[in-house]
């Protein structure tokens, strides 16, 4: 039963990835400013970090669980009725699923369960480049620019950066099933 929802956190991930591409080619990047994005965006870390805690932290999934359950619920709340608590809530949220996914596949072997194929960093690869396209876009709806990464400069990446994305998680998980 832990292995089916493994599976389907994972999925879940995937599926709204490809989602959201098929969203940002329908309606460009119009669908950036609608209310309902943040948590259908704030879905592909919910999934990915909890499949990760799932299959290699099992001792913290209950409580990671109810943490990322509460973090998506209040981002959701906040994110339709325009409340302040997505002032805490996402960076809180993001921040954690942020680094389970960044660092969870290089700490198995030191603090986790099991025992991850070679190529399984390639996970925390992708982790990597949607924090930097995610921060960026943060930037840009505070009304600044993080670095040299303006509107035009983000717009122009950020599809490149999602195919670069979903590429190293694919081929992360893939080298993780192979083991």
């Amino acid at each position: 039963m832990d292995d089916m929802l493994r599976i389907l956190h994972y999925l879940l991930s995937f599926v709204i990835l490809f989602v959201s591409g098929v969203l940002l080619i329908i309606l460009k990047y119009k669908i950036l400013a609608t209310p309902f994005i943040l948590t259908v965006a704030s879905l592909m870390p919910f999934g990915l970090s909890v499949g990760i805690v799932r299959q290699y932290y099992t001792k913290y999934t209950k409580p990671y669980v109810w943490f990322a359950t509460i973090g998506l619920l209040a981002i959701a709340y906040s994110a339709f009725t325009g409340s302040n608590i997505k002032a805490f809530a996402v960076p809180i949220f993001h921040g954690v699923s942020g680094l389970i996914i960044v660092l969870g596949p290089f700490l198995v072997k030191k603090y986790g369960e099991g025992n991850p194929a070679k190529g399984f960093w390639w996970v925390s690869v992708g982790g990597i480049i949607i924090s930097a396209a995610g921060m960026a876009l943060a930037f840009l709806n505070a009304g600044s620019q993080l670095l040299f990464f303006s509107v035009a400069i983000v717009n122009s990446l950020l599809s490149l950066l999602l195919l670069l994305m979903a590429l190293a998680f694919a081929w992360g998980f893939m080298k993780d099933i192979k083991n």
